[in-house]
């Protein structure tokens, strides 16, 4: 038996080739609904099936995009790949996810997968990984992240600089002076902007430049806890505990219970990112929120705008703003 082609679907729906594989290729918006659904009682009537690696091969296009994470146990990341999946669906496109578990050696390996298996985007959250290998994979890439270090390319993220200051302020506004920070850090190490930020901040203050109220630390919850048990031993420990995501103050959670202290009683402890496991921590966690499906699905958008070939005078930077969650564990000092 003859493999059905899409002449055979075009002649059953009386339309033309052209049309039906616009519908087949997901870019079928100027195709009205009747027309689509033609299309599709075709293929149902006749059980086609779109041959993708034929179509690639005319075409040079894979309609297949990679998404470089750096952490794939973080519940912070599903949201976002969420709103990169369902805005890449709609256009016909697969996103092939991939974790770099904050390793630049791995983003290396999976921009060479990209590159051997024709993607047609990249989009990613680098861990450390240089502007110019990304630019050498002759591939269009989109960030996920407002990083300085890549000024060429296009971004999309939320304000953490203006997260960090929300979470300060708001413990400063109850009463609180001695904070620390749990200051996340890639494993390549490099600049960080929350550490910057936190300085700032004290420094505008007229609060002392305590170096025993920061600890540096990769991000992950044994580090959380591990930092937030070096805190609690100064002689003078902090009155509240700034971690730089929410995997990081879960992990602060545990050692401060473990070592006795209540919260908010006893300290007060504030995260970043707004992940669903810290609504139902004991006590729930007190976050900055960021909005993650919505980072995914711009980041998409404008990766799919560079794919079709759209050319832009400057790269794009889209910031989304972040919001304050009060929960239960922040209280006055």
């Amino acid at each position: 038996m003859n493999r059905l082609t899409i002449i055979d679907v075009a002649k059953e729906a009386g339309l033309s080739k052209s049309t039906v594989s616009r519908v087949i290729r997901g870019g079928g918006q100027s195709v009205s609904p009747q027309t689509r659904q033609r299309v599709l009682d075709a293929i149902q009537k006749l059980g086609y099936e779109h041959n993708a690696l034929a179509s690639s091969l005319r075409t040079n296009k894979t309609h297949t995009v990679l998404f470089i994470i750096p952490d794939i146990v973080n519940p912070f990341w599903p949201e976002v790949a969420r709103g990169v999946q369902d805005a890449l669906r709609s256009e016909g496109f697969v996103m092939v996810l991939a974790s770099s578990d904050w390793e630049q050696k791995n983003e290396v390996e999976y921009l060479k997968t990209a590159v051997k298996h024709r993607f047609d985007g990249i989009l990613i959250n680098p861990s450390g990984i240089s502007p110019r290998l990304l630019q050498q994979t002759g591939i269009p890439v989109v960030l996920l992240g407002l990083n300085d270090h890549y000024p060429g390319f296009d971004s999309v993220g939320n304000d953490t600089l203006e997260g960090v200051r929300l979470a300060l302020d708001y413990l400063y506004e109850l009463g609180h002076r001695r904070i620390a920070l749990i200051n996340g850090q890639y494993h390549s190490g490099g600049h960080s902007s929350r550490l910057e930020q936190y300085l700032q901040f004290m420094k505008e203050k007229g609060l002392p430049d305590n170096p025993d109220w920061t600890v540096n630390c990769f991000y992950g919850q044994e580090y959380g806890y591990q930092a937030t048990k070096q805190l609690l031993s100064k002689p003078v420990p902090p009155s509240a505990i700034f971690a730089s995501n929410d995997i990081l103050a879960i992990g602060a959670l545990k050692a401060i219970t473990d070592q006795g202290y209540r919260l908010p009683k006893d300290i007060s402890l504030i995260g970043m990112d707004d992940i669903y496991p810290v609504s139902i921590t004991t006590p729930p966690l007190t976050t900055i929120a960021k909005c993650k499906y919505e980072e995914g699905w711009q980041a998409a958008q404008l990766l799919l705008q560079r794919i079709s070939g759209r050319s832009f005078a400057t790269p794009r930077r889209l910031s989304f703003p972040p919001r304050l969650v009060i929960r239960e564990s922040v209280g006055k000092p």
